[in-house]
């Protein structure tokens, strides 16, 4: 693989070629022959064809005409109706990249269009989608992506080259295994390192909202872990005991590829720079920065679900859905071009929900499986449809005594299944009609989701794409974006629903709220996300009738309800998983939950299906091949 760009070049007409580099794993071939890049001849798929490998044919940047010339010829070929209303021009990679309102009208019927957009301007175009509700973070990272470009293409090469270039070390025995630097036997700070004589992988690097001090914080200071030596970082979701640490590590040197999908770059960026926000805002001394968040989304590296791609020379990645939250991803590894296939789920719901799709279960092969056991006791069984009548229940009678319902919420995942719920109950007739408040970064995320409709269940992705009926564009939600307008919605007569961040009462709005509505008897408060042991959640969700904040007492008056129905698989759903999982794996390893679910998990799957089963505890080495 060493010298495979000349390879293909090889294979190709003599003299068609003038450039060809590396965009991770892709080849990316440019030609300043007008008539080759029209019509190659198929030349270019014979290629994919012999080296099983992405290779893409784009005109030299010589070859492009001028911008100021490409994009008046652009607007006038595509259709006003596409609401196509920003044109960047990357000039190191030939590419233009179109947003619009409606992308199919700018791609047109298979294609046409965008090819001869190509033809006529030389430049390659990449239509992105404006979303319906707009993001300021989306359009920051854009931005941040379109002013390096040039950065971005030397970093991408890179990555390619160390993907094809040989092997860094030497090779005496065939290995692999994992050492279990968090999440093991508890739920958070999650963080994995898969090892193999020539390479050293990342998986999550997430923090422990629920704890302090070095408990936080997964176990980078075990002897296997060399910041130094690490290849690549993959992430499974974005919520921050997956995500939250990752910008730490481009503190201290990292500068190689992370691997997620497109909504996980989006909201993990968001929710780590809400973190920065909230410590300093506690008077704490923020463990790193927004320019290091900034570095995190300079080296992602986005794949779709089911996109195969190398990460090293003995690795190869391919995302799943994984159905927890937007762009949440079951990891599945190849090892040493088929010698071992291992598969970690990540946080996985293995049921449709409003707003997702069911996780997958269907891989082309699979030895070893690592699966999440959050809800995996015996007793954690959750009756979804009772749940949601329940919730319904509580809102009703808080409606009708006046009161207001606090429900604090993760800032992606239930927080906007909770938005989808309440819309069609309301325009349905079930629940009186109130305002519902979005505080935090609710806004920014539901944004997100608009803007990637295709990782949306079947249902809800025509509803936003075609904008008919769109939930999280009605108008009973009412952004919340200042301490000023919160004070207000506190003071106000009336019922009303607030879905505030953080979902365990961490730090952020919901806490806010919380000091202002705790000692109201006819208000209530709805747990519906995880409350880790001692949490402040935790401990009014236990019942607590007085709880320390800010270093003074407050006493909960308020109703505290808890609607036992998330984002995570219940006891059932993970059986059910395992026994629907295609190929059986051989081994289940289970992690992410407290010990005892962990334990429970592990020695029920081994009873019903007779698959090994082992539940590791943080800082054990597990040796997969």
């Amino acid at each position: 693989m060493a010298n495979i760009l000349k390879e293909i070049t090889k294979t190709l007409p003599d003299g068609v070629i003038d450039d060809a580099a590396f965009e991770g794993a892709n080849i990316v071939l440019y030609t300043k022959n007008k008539e080759y890049f029209l019509d190659n001849k198929g030349t270019i798929r014979n290629a994919v064809k012999e080296f099983k490998k992405r290779i893409e044919l784009r005109p030299h940047p010589d070859l492009c005409i001028p911008q100021e010339k490409a994009e008046p010829e652009i607007k006038k070929m595509v259709d006003k109706e596409a609401g196509a209303t920003e044109f960047i021009f990357d000039p190191p990679r030939s590419q233009v990249i179109i947003h619009a309102e409606k992308p199919g009208l700018v791609i047109g019927k298979q294609g046409d269009l965008l090819r001869q957009i190509s033809a006529k301007t030389f430049w390659v175009p990449l239509v992105k989608r404006i979303p319906p509700l707009r993001s300021k973070l989306i359009e920051s990272i854009r931005a941040v992506l379109y002013e390096n470009a040039e950065y971005r293409k030397k970093f991408l090469d890179k990555t390619g080259h160390r993907v094809y270039d040989g092997w860094l070390r030497q090779k005496k025995h065939e290995w692999i295994r994992l050492s279990c630097l968090g999440a093991s036997r508890q739920v958070g700070r999650t963080c994995f390192l898969l090892q193999t004589p020539e390479s050293r992988v990342l998986i999550d690097c997430g923090i422990d909202p629920g704890e302090e001090g070095q408990e936080t914080y997964p176990y980078l200071d075990a002897p296997e872990f060399n910041i130094n030596e690490i290849d690549a970082v993959v992430v499974t979701h974005s919520h921050l005991d997956h995500s939250g640490l990752i910008p730490y590590l481009f503190k201290y040197g990292y500068r190689g590829p992370v691997y997620c999908t497109f909504p996980t770059r989006d909201v993990m960026a968001l929710l780590q720079l809400d973190m920065i926000k909230i410590q300093r805002g506690e008077g704490k001394e923020p463990i790193y920065t927004s320019e290091e968040v900034k570095q995190m989304v300079l080296h992602t590296i986005c794949l779709d679900y089911d996109e195969v791609t190398d990460i090293t020379p003995d690795v190869r990645l391919t995302l799943y859905n994984a159905g927890h939250i937007l762009g949440s991803s079951i990891v599945h590894f190849n090892i040493g071009n088929g010698l071992h296939n291992f598969a970690y789920t990540g946080d996985l719901k293995y049921a449709r929900t409003n707003v997702l799709e069911a996780g997958n279960t269907q891989f082309p092969r699979i030895e070893t499986l690592m699966m999440e056991a959050t809800y995996g006791g015996k007793d954690n069984i959750m009756a979804e449809e009772e749940a949601d009548n329940y919730m319904v229940k509580v809102i009703k009678e808080t409606f009708e005594r006046g009161g207001k319902i606090l429900m604090p919420v993760l800032g992606s995942g239930r927080a906007q299944e909770v938005m989808v719920i309440i819309e069609r109950l309301i325009r349905e007739g079930r629940v009186p009609p109130a305002p519902v408040y979005v505080d935090g970064m609710l806004s920014d995320i539901t944004a997100i989701h608009t803007a990637y409709p295709e990782y949306l269940s079947r249902n809800l992705r025509q509803q936003i794409i075609h904008n008919e009926n769109n939930p999280f564009l009605s108008e009973i939600f009412k952004k919340i974006g200042s301490k000023k307008e919160r004070d207000h919605v506190m003071l106000e007569e009336g019922p009303c629903l607030i879905l505030a961040t953080s979902g365990m009462l961490a730090g952020g709005p919901s806490v806010e709220y919380l000091k202002g509505l705790a000692e109201g008897s006819k208000h209530s408060l709805i747990f519906s996300c995880y409350q880790p042991p001692g949490s402040l959640g935790h401990r009014i969700r236990e019942g607590s009738s007085e709880v320390m904040l800010e270093g003074r007492p407050l006493k909960i008056n308020l109703q505290v309800h808890k609607v036992e129905i998330t984002n995570h698989s219940d006891r059932r759903q993970l059986m059910n998983y395992v026994k629907r999982c295609n190929p059986q794996p051989r081994k289940v390893i289970v992690v992410h939950g407290e010990s005892s679910r962990c334990l429970d998990l592990a020695s029920s799957i081994h009873k019903a299906y007779r698959i090994e089963s082992v539940a590791p505890k943080n800082l054990d080495v597990i040796r997969l091949k």
